[in-house]
């Protein structure tokens, strides 16, 4: 099927009901529709009527509409991305971090609260249930960074595939896997897995604080509605841990090693493909560079505007560079902006990363940059922002492939000297194309086996098979406390019969011997 070979299984043209997340989880979701698409299913994407990127129109998919409104549109997020700009900037405290998390869980708080809102709508419009529950689909595939595609799924009685890194509540492995706090940091943390003793205290305290972000600010939006509509006895985190497959955007040339689960499928880097030609006149600016090359930057779906003197300090450093530059961006351009810069508001980043003359990747640390960057062996200059962006650039810096400047204290001369210090030190690129040959060092192409493990859900309705039943146990016999407490007990219970044995026999020995006075 174009040009691809698949392991020869029949699988007839199933239907795939899609719930997305918008913006750049939205970009690599589209990926897996397409290529679903193209192996003869029909799909079929629930989107609201405020989508920023799920188009309404499109070859590859139908569209559902909802009459509700996410809230993630592109005012919304440009006016979240500054606020949470802007406190990084202040510096980088203990104060600053504080002012940080809260800002973070005061919008998250919101974005859950329209969500809950769109979920009880939706439930509501008896017409659009009643059309899901006719369609008979095969399954629900869903980004459970939002919870309507999981409870949906629930509702309709479907199989449930994700396509995911991210719950509701969390990075999806501490939902399924058992997670010791001991060597896997918790996000946020910007730790390895190599943690000194107050690192691990500092880790737990974290864990601890996102349990009790999860118990106030998530759960009660929800718990309501998944009362009246499943009953007392079903549980909200217990329906993302009973989904059949967990298709994961990492793998461990990213991620640190951990505990995982057989139906977790780690497609790290499925949207990276060899780089296609480029236009003509793309090419004759690659081909212009001449033997210094090209550094390309960009900084997201999310971000694309800069505080203007943030954005004077880059443009200065890039002008002050032998290589060409490429800088995806859509604020005022700087005044200060060299002849060796061209900006534009849209770039074909795999195919730019891909290009032999490719020297430098200046990046966010959003897992599809970072992914795509491991893919090309290119590496990576990182300007951590926000969400998960530094723990993600720190586990390039750790590895040796890339080189991270903190925002709050950029300055231009800083900034160009963290380039010079990429482009000019072999280790950076040796490290970075070593990843790349790990990467891509597999039987299988990470996207072929998502989507050979969605059709394996298709066939055979469900993998529960693969999936744990942690989940129905209560914590105390999860952790065998109960177990451990009955040991325990027996323990003291023989050590008092033993007692009370030797009490006995002292007794009658001194009984017997007062016999024999």
């Amino acid at each position: 099927v174009n040009g691809k070979r698949y392991p020869l299984m029949v699988v007839h043209s199933g239907k795939v009901l899609v719930l997305p997340v918008d913006g750049s989880h939205w970009v690599n979701m589209k990926i897996i529709i397409e290529e679903l698409h193209s192996r003869g299913h029909q799909v079929f994407v629930v989107r609201q009527t405020d989508s920023w990127y799920i188009k309404e129109s499109s070859p590859f998919y139908t569209s559902i509409n909802t009459d509700t409104e996410s809230g993630f549109d592109e005012d919304f997020i440009k006016s979240f991305v500054t606020e949470l700009l802007k406190i990084q900037r202040e510096g980088k405290s203990i104060w600053t971090r504080i002012k940080l998390e809260m800002e973070q869980a005061q919008k998250i708080s919101e974005f859950h609260i329209k969500s809950a809102k769109n979920l009880e709508k939706t439930f509501e419009s008896k017409e659009l249930i009643k059309s899901m529950q006719d369609a008979n689909y095969d399954l629900v595939l869903t980004d459970p960074a939002l919870p309507m595609g999981v409870i949906l799924a629930h509702y309709l009685k479907l199989p449930l595939v994700f396509n995911a890194r991210w719950t509701s509540h969390g990075e999806g492995h501490f939902a399924i896997a058992p997670s010791p706090l001991s060597y896997i940091p918790m996000t946020g943390t910007e730790m390895s897995d190599k943690m000194s003793f107050i690192q691990r205290v500092l880790n737990v305290m974290i864990f601890a604080l996102n349990e009790y972000n999860i118990m106030w600010h998530i759960l009660p939006y929800y718990e309501g509605l998944v009362t009246k509509y499943f009953g007392s006895d079903v549980d909200y985190l217990s329906m993302f841990q009973t989904a059949d497959l967990w298709l994961m955007r990492v793998d461990f040339v990213f991620e640190f090693p951990r505990p995982t689960m057989p139906n977790a499928i780690y497609m790290g880097g499925f949207q990276c493909k060899p780089a296609k030609s480029l236009p003509q006149d793309l090419e004759e600016y690659m081909q212009s560079s001449g033997e210094h090359g090209v550094i390309i930057m960009s900084l997201g779906t999310l971000i694309g505007d800069l505080p203007h003197d943030l954005a004077e300090v880059i443009a200065g450093a890039f002008a002050k560079l032998p290589q060409k530059v490429i800088w995806k961006y859509k604020g005022v351009r700087p005044a200060n902006l060299g002849n060796n810069t061209l900006v534009v508001d849209w770039m074909p980043q795999n195919d730019l990363l891909g290009h032999p003359k490719i020297k430098l990747f200046v990046a966010h640390g959003g897992t599809n940059g970072v992914q795509e960057a491991i893919y090309h062996g290119v590496p990576i200059l990182g300007l951590p922002l926000i969400f998960d962006q530094p723990d993600n650039l720190l586990r390039m810096e750790i590895r040796g492939a890339g080189k991270n400047i903190q925002i709050s204290t950029m300055t231009e001369d800083t900034f160009l000297q963290g380039i010079q210090e990429v482009l000019t030190e072999p280790s950076y690129r040796m490290n970075m194309q070593r990843l790349s040959r790990l990467h891509r060092d597999q039987p299988m192409k990470p996207l072929d086996q998502a989507i050979w493990w969605i059709e394996f859900v298709m066939r055979n309705r469900g993998a529960a098979h693969l999936r744990t039943e942690s989940y129905r146990l209560p914590w105390y016999s999860y952790h065998c406390v109960d177990v451990m407490l009955f040991l325990g007990g027996a323990v003291l219970v023989i050590f008092g019969v033993f007692a009370v044995l030797l009490k006995c026999l002292w007794r009658l020995c001194l009984k017997n011997k007062k016999k024999r006075d």
